[in-house]
């Protein structure tokens, strides 16, 4: 089922400057994150919205720092309304998140995209889920992605983020070889560190073995609804 969350746009429209089409590496030691792609400035700068976030979503402070506001702001978030209801129409199980101009989707065991123990070539159910997300791209072209792999606590840290990034970018390269634009994407990992459910239960364990992605407007959509706006 789609959540909606309405974000307050005032006090993070600063985050809307970071631009960069570098790797990049999250600074905050506790996040021991990373980050690479030419993905927009939106996208990339957003990973270090980690901290205006929820909790350690990092995901959501992607989301969060590429927020336009206004009219303009309404603009974007009618396009997403659209495509998240598509992502929900062609996968089922997938949760799909709606906040305010973007788009969360998160994508575990249950939802489809499912890797192997120690694995992460994607294959079988994995595959058809992709494809079905790489129709619902191309339909929507004028959105940047961010994808991010992340694991549950079991083994070594340093062996978890090495995992998590492998599996994000098997994700991320699986959508290039598909069709979808390297210069949409930005793919980030952190193993262990962003947990969602708790890592003492096998139930909790499986929901933080994922792949999230924020899905934003791009910057030919941010200039075309800021133009609508005006008229």
């Amino acid at each position: 089922m789609k959540k909606i969350i309405v974000s307050s746009l005032s006090i993070l429209m600063v985050l809307v400057t970071f631009s960069s089409c570098q790797a990049i590496k999250n600074t905050n030691n506790k996040q021991r994150g990373a980050a690479t792609g030419a993905a927009g400035g939106a996208v990339v700068g957003g990973v270090i919205g980690n901290n205006v976030g929820k909790g350690n979503n990092t995901a959501l402070g992607a989301i969060i720092g590429a927020v336009v506001g206004g009219v303009a702001g309404g603009y974007i978030g009618d396009r997403m309304d659209r495509q998240a209801e598509r992502i929900e129409e062609e996968i089922p199980g997938a949760e799909v998140t709606r906040i305010g101009e973007g788009i969360n989707v998160t994508f575990n065991e249950d939802a489809g995209v499912y890797f192997d123990t120690n694995k992460s070539d994607v294959k079988g159910t994995s595959a058809t889920t992709l494809d079905n997300l790489v129709g619902i791209l191309k339909e929507y072209p004028d959105t940047n992605i961010l994808v991010e792999g992340h694991t549950d606590s079991a083994g070594p840290e340093d062996y978890n983020m090495n995992l998590s990034k492998q599996r994000a970018q098997s994700v991320t390269n699986y959508l290039i070889t598909h069709g979808i634009s390297g210069s949409r994407l930005t793919t980030a990992w952190y193993g262990e560190n962003q947990p969602k459910a708790d890592n003492a239960t096998a139930e909790g364990k499986a929901k933080n073995r994922r792949v999230e992605l924020a899905i934003v407007a791009n910057e030919e959509l941010r200039q075309e609804a800021i133009q609508k706006a005006k008229q």
